[in-house]
């Protein structure tokens, strides 16, 4: 511990399992996970009598003072809301992430104030919507918004600093969100891109996940980063709900749903992270898993078989023949089809190029599920990405040119085209709001002490 070591009895003095704060630490019903190979448990610190807290500076961030004692709250306030039992071994990974949560608060609030009196408009949440906030926090969790408060005041937590997070934490998403969201847009390639990854790993297996995230640029490093990971792994073999450990430590998006990704199929996650996921069962936590920027800590909720179905839009051009007809026809046939592929550039040209040559007719086929068609158009739709043209393909009805003009995943769990747009939406503006905030790190003079 550094300048704030005399106070730090007065943390390791709350047990916060037996005050623990269920309305904010208990996120989900399910048992702690167990995990492959998990860390040597660390020896809780035995409470002791809390001691006055001796306030010095912990930090100073473009002249603004982060207290000894505003330290000090945070990282009860970090306990209390992940359900993390202090001990000599953890203890400096809460401090390192309360003082980086505090650095990054008053970077976001100094940037709202200074954006508010630029333009001349308001961004900071007001106490009437902090407190709306809080209500509907109890109310989730079936308190009161005083149950819900006293219980912080119990663990020595000032509301003054629970508030000033939700205050700098909703403001916050409000800008990025009300000046990002309505410039971003997602492309139609975009989503049909997405989809075309859905359908290619459609049979594949998918998991149902959560993740911690520990960004190695962020904490101080890959070691520091590993290090952190295996502490966090303890904590929830101890107890800790994950998603409330997600909340306070993970540096990915998914941080503010408690590190819920959903169901995701191989080849959406880091490589690194599929071949752990292989190796999962569920209700399993993984090992810290290291990726090239970071650490990633995975809990494997739930696995099902990949689904079978895949569906395709696609186009035809086709040369009428008859069932028997002669070989000399099929090769004129042929030709026709042969010579007019390269002609044809994308879905959208098929049936203008196709119009110009005799005796071929164009059409759209529409959507349908791979399963559903004919033996040698499942081939070609099975075999060719968006885009692609087959060569022709013989039939009892004529020769065909097939083009794939889209392909997702089937099946009752597929998302849908607004899903798809949304996560792409949410993924964009986590990006966005993580460059903004590292500019202003970058820009910011901050000590630490």
């Amino acid at each position: 511990m550094t300048t704030f070591a005399a106070g730090a009895a007065s943390i390791l003095a709350l047990t916060v399992a037996s005050l623990g704060v269920p309305a904010l630490a208990q996120t989900q019903e399910a048992p702690p996970p167990q995990v492959d190979a998990p860390p040597a448990a660390a020896a809780p610190v035995q409470p002791t009598a809390p001691q006055p807290l001796q306030e010095s500076v912990a930090a100073v961030i473009n002249d603004e003072i982060v207290s000894s004692y505003d330290l000090m709250q945070r990282m009860r306030l970090l306990m209390a809301t992940s359900g993390m039992q202090p001990t000599q071994e953890n203890l400096p990974q809460i401090e390192q992430e309360a003082l980086r949560s505090l650095v990054d608060e008053h970077l976001q609030m100094q940037e709202l104030r200074r954006v508010e009196k630029q333009q001349k408009i308001t961004i900071i949440s007001t106490d009437k919507e902090v407190d709306e906030q809080i209500g509907d926090i109890a109310q989730s969790n079936k308190m009161t918004a005083e149950q819900l408060q006293q219980s912080l005041v119990q663990q020595g937590i000032g509301l003054d600093t629970w508030r000033a997070q939700l205050r700098a934490d909703s403001s916050w998403q409000s800008w990025i969100q009300g000046r990002y969201g309505s410039r971003l847009r997602i492309g139609e390639d975009q989503i049909k891109a997405y989809q075309r990854r859905l359908a290619e790993s459609a049979a594949k297996p998918q998991y149902q996940i959560s993740e911690v995230f520990l960004d190695a640029s962020r904490v101080g490093g890959m070691e520091v980063a590993v290090n952190g990971a295996t502490q966090l792994i303890g904590q929830m073999q101890q107890g800790a709900p994950f998603a409330a450990v997600a909340r306070q430590f993970s540096g990915s998006a998914t941080a503010a749903n408690g590190g819920d990704v959903g169901w995701v199929n191989q080849g959406e996650m880091p490589t690194e992270v599929d071949a752990a996921l292989e190796q999962l069962r569920p209700g399993q936590l993984s090992k810290p898993i290291q990726v090239k920027d970071g650490v990633y800590i995975i809990y494997l909720r739930d696995k099902r078989a990949g689904s079978k179905t895949a569906i395709v839009d696609l186009k035809q051009v086709a040369a009428p023949l008859a069932a028997d007809a002669t070989q000399a026809q099929i090769d004129a046939a042929t030709k026709l089809l042969t010579d007019l592929k390269p002609k044809i550039s994308s879905c959208q040209t098929l049936e203008t190029a196709a119009g110009k040559v005799d005796g071929l007719v164009a059409g759209d086929l529409g959507e349908a599920e791979i399963t559903d068609l004919a033996p040698a158009f499942q081939e070609a739709a099975n075999k060719l990405d968006v885009g692609q043209i087959s060569d022709p393909i013989r039939t009892d009805a004529g020769m065909h040119l097939i083009a794939v003009c889209g392909k997702r995943q089937g099946g009752a769990n597929a998302p849908n085209h607004d899903q798809i747009e949304n996560r792409l939406r949410g993924q964009q503006l986590a990006l966005i709001a993580k460059r903004y905030l590292r500019d202003l790190r970058n820009q910011a003079t901050i000590e630490t002490r």
